[in-house]
Formats: structure tokens, C-alpha cells, sequence
């Protein structure tokens, strides 16, 4: 009864097996492909970019004059004094003479107006204001092609660790059969009297050891899955590497890889901020410019109140009696703007200087990260050479210690011993196989050339 309880308790794993290996995998590259369509990250992005343009063409409009038709009818007094005044706020305007006394009558007025004004010229403003605009959306390109590229990396990190838990778990089902097949031997030898019973509860101890383990790397595979379906938008229980990837990377030319550290997209990036840094600088030199006006206006009045100062029907007062017109060119020029003009591109050159040197910061790390990681690409080949030798041993070391076992020449401590080297001499590839995919792609990430081993593997 005991052993067909434990055979119910493994029924569950090898299902597990069987529908990871019938689902179809998915490549590294069709994943990628759904986080460049799917992440949210990107899509905000994006968005940005677009906002980004929009304000562009808003700001390439500013050189638009304005048109301004303006009409009113009033009803009211005309009781003038003279004397100069500020006009605060909305003032009233009364034109006319001078009464001697208090004028008390209503009159009405209408008046309509088409005013224009255009800024002509203001010495190179406009088109400062247009490379800052159109720098604007370069630094949101860029901080685009950075996200991606981030994300891209984040995706292929969690892909491998995908990979790898895979071949773990491919381990311990191996692992587990081999605790099963020791424990048959032992119920076997029990019988016969060759074996103390006590060697049949080590080995229960040590599978239930082993399902545990994989129990607890299935939980692991399904992190990294929802981990990628929340940038991918793919359900995450349809998330399967493909194995024949870790293959494909290892016969893959690594020497052939050239470093392309200049137009990395973190580099990009750093540099459109400098560069957009300094297209403020000269919008600030050129915005205090003078500026050159054009006006012109056309208006027609008319009074009840007649030439010679009769005040008629109120009627009389809202047709037009006079038509004007009026064009003319100025300058304006602030001279207190000198000063601000100081100041502030004085505040933006310290912006300008703080831009250039996180961009040379930027920089810096990354040819140190390159160098970091081609050290780090060589340990791995090295260790990833070696390690089949010490498979090799552990597996012959375990295969002789189970046959001794069988023949009662060793007891079951010196069998799980020679069992766990060959667990750990597995554990210890699959690590190393991982260790060499993830310092293959750390280096392609650093050297930008992602896409190089893309194609690669296509």
C-alpha cells in the first residue's frame, strides 16, 4: 500500500514533464518581438515621442502673426477732464473736448477694430526656439531606444534564467528516477536479507528530498514566466525556452564580434540630453534679441453726439461716421534684458557642463563594463570546457558505487554520497552552461550587439 501511495505522489511530477515538453517553445526572438508590440513601458514611451512632436509643431507656428477683430456698441457720458494717467486694468476711455460744466447726457458709441501685429524678425529666435523643439523629441527618441533596449535586455536575462530552471528541472527528474531506482534495489535486497530495512527509510528520505526540490524549482519556472508574460502580454503558462538555443549559442563565432560602444543606445542618450543642453544655450542668447514689429490697424466710430456737440437720438450713434487706418514698423528692445540674459545662460552653460560630463560618465562605465565583461565571457569558456570532465567521473563514480551496492560491497551513506557528487556535477553544467549564455549576452548587451547574435541565430 506504502509503495503504491508513493507511485500516486509521482504521477503528478511526470505530468508536469510530460506538458512542459508538449507545449510548443518559444524562441528568443518571437519573445522579444511581443515585448517590443506589448510592453506597457515602451507603449508610455511612445506616447511621449508623439507628445513631444506634437509640441514641435506648435512651437514652429510662433512666428504666426495675429488678427485681432474687435467691435462694440456702448451707451454712456462723455464728461471729460485732462491729465495724464497709468492705465491699471480695464480704464474707461471718454474722447472728446472739454465741457465747462458737468455734461450729464447719454450718448452712445460703436466701434470696430482689425488690429494685426507680427513679431517680423527677432534675429534667429524662431529658429533656436525650432532646434530646441526638435531636439526635444530627439532626447525622447532616445530615451525610447534606451527603455527598449533595457527591456530587451531584462527579457533575454529572465529568458535564460528560464532556460537554465528548465534544465534544472530536467536534472532532478533524472535525480529522481535515480532515488527510485536505488530504493526498488534496496526493497529488493530487504527481502532477501541482504540489506538492513533501515537503508529502505534513507532512500524514502531521499526521494521525498528530490520531489521537494522539484516542487520547489516548478515554483521558480513560474516566477520567471509571469515575469516575462507581464512584458510580453503572453500567457505565461505558454512561455517555454527553447532548449536547442543553449547549443546554437555555443557554436556561435564569439571572436567575430565587433565592439559597437559609440552608438550605444544609453551613449545615445546621454548625448541627445548634451546636445539638447546646448540648443537652450543658444535659444537664451537669442531670445533677448530685439525684435523687429509690424502693425497695421483699420477702425470705424461712430457718435449720437454731432460735430457741433448736439447730442441726437441714441439711434443716430450705431453707424460708423469715421474710418481710419494705420500701418507701422518698430523695434523693441529691452535693455534690462542684457542682465537677465547673463544670468540665466549662465545657468544653463552649469547645465551644458553637468550634461557633458555624465555623458563622459556614461561612457567611463561602459568601456569599463565592456572589459568586465569579456573577463567574465573567458572565465565562463574556461570553466564551461572543464566542467564535462568532472561529469564524466561523477556518473562512472556513481554507476561503480551502485553495482558495488547491488553486489553488498558498499553500504547506502558511500551510495547517496557518489549520488550527490553526480547531482552536483550536473547542477554545476547546467550552472556553467548558464553561466556562458548569460556572459555571452552581457557582453552583447554592453557592446551593443544584441542583434548581431539575433541574426546570428536566426
Amino acid at each position: 500500500m506504502l509503495s503504491f501511495n508513493k507511485s500516486l505522489c509521482i504521477i503528478p511530477l511526470l505530468l508536469i514533464s510530460v506538458a512542459v515538453h508538449a507545449q510548443q517553445s518559444v524562441t528568443l526572438t518571437q519573445l522579444l518581438n511581443q515585448v517590443d508590440k506589448n510592453a506597457l513601458a515602451l507603449i508610455t514611451d511612445s506616447s511621449a515621442i508623439r507628445i513631444k512632436q506634437a509640441q514641435a509643431a506648435q512651437t514652429r507656428n510662433n512666428w504666426l502673426p495675429n488678427l485681432k477683430l474687435n467691435y462694440q456698441a456702448d451707451i454712456g457720458t462723455s464728461n471729460n477732464v485732462t491729465g495724464p494717467y497709468f492705465g491699471y486694468g480695464i480704464i474707461p476711455s471718454s474722447s472728446g473736448g472739454i465741457h465747462g460744466t458737468n455734461v450729464t447726457s447719454t450718448l452712445s458709441t460703436n466701434l470696430g477694430i482689425a488690429a494685426f501685429d507680427w513679431e517680423l524678425y527677432n534675429f534667429g529666435a524662431y529658429g533656436a526656439q525650432n532646434k530646441v523643439a526638435n531636439s526635444d523629441i530627439i532626447v525622447e527618441q532616445s530615451n525610447f531606444a534606451q527603455s527598449k533596449y533595457q527591456l530587451q535586455a531584462y527579457s533575454i536575462s529572465n529568458y535564460l534564467r528560464l532556460l537554465s530552471l528548465q534544465s534544472y528541472l530536467a536534472i532532478q527528474r533524472r535525480n529522481i528516477q535515480r532515488d527510485q531506482e536505488i530504493l526498488r534495489s534496496i526493497r529488493s535486497l530487504t527481502k532477501s536479507g541482504v540489506r538492513p530495512g533501515v537503508d529502505t527509510s534513507i532512500a524514502n528520505a531521499e526521494l521525498s528530498k528530490a520531489r521537494l526540490t522539484f516542487i520547489e524549482l516548478n515554483n521558480q519556472v513560474k516566477q520567471v514566466q509571469l515575469q516575462l508574460s507581464a512584458v510580453s502580454s503572453l500567457p505565461y503558462q505558454n512561455i517555454i525556452a527553447d532548449s536547442t538555443l543553449e547549443s546554437k549559442l555555443m557554436n556561435l563565432p564569439v571572436s567575430q564580434f565587433a565592439t559597437d560602444t559609440a552608438n550605444h543606445p544609453v551613449i545615445n542618450y546621454y548625448q541627445s540630453i548634451y546636445q539638447n543642453s546646448k540648443a537652450r544655450e543658444s535659444l537664451v542668447k537669442k531670445e533677448y534679441n530685439p525684435k523687429i514689429l509690424l502693425e497695421a490697424a483699420a477702425w470705424g466710430r461712430g457718435s449720437s453726439v454731432d460735430p457741433d456737440g448736439n447730442y441726437n437720438s441714441l439711434s443716430t450713434g450705431l453707424g460708423f461716421d469715421r474710418n481710419n487706418y494705420l500701418v507701422g514698423l518698430g523695434i523693441s528692445y529691452n535693455l534690462f534684458d542684457l542682465r537677465r540674459k547673463q544670468l540665466k545662460l549662465r545657468t544653463q552653460k552649469t547645465v551644458t557642463d553637468y550634461s557633458r560630463h555624465k555623458l563622459e560618465e556614461e561612457k567611463t562605465l561602459l568601456a569599463a563594463s565592456a572589459n568586465q565583461a569579456n573577463a567574465e565571457m573567458e572565465t565562463a569558456r574556461l570553466r564551461l570546457q572543464e566542467i564535462p570532465n568532472q561529469l564524466k567521473a561523477a556518473n562512472d563514480g556513481y554507476r561503480q558505487k551502485l553495482s558495488l551496492y547491488k553486489s553488498g560491497l558498499t553500504d547506502i551513506i558511500e551510495l547517496n554520497a557518489a549520488l550527490s557528487i553526480l547531482y552536483r556535477a550536473e547542477t554545476d553544467y547546467a550552472q556553467a552552461k548558464y553561466d556562458y549564455n548569460n556572459a555571452l549576452f552581457g557582453q552583447a548587451v554592453t557592446e551593443n550587439q544584441v542583434s548581431t547574435i539575433l541574426n546570428l541565430l536566426k
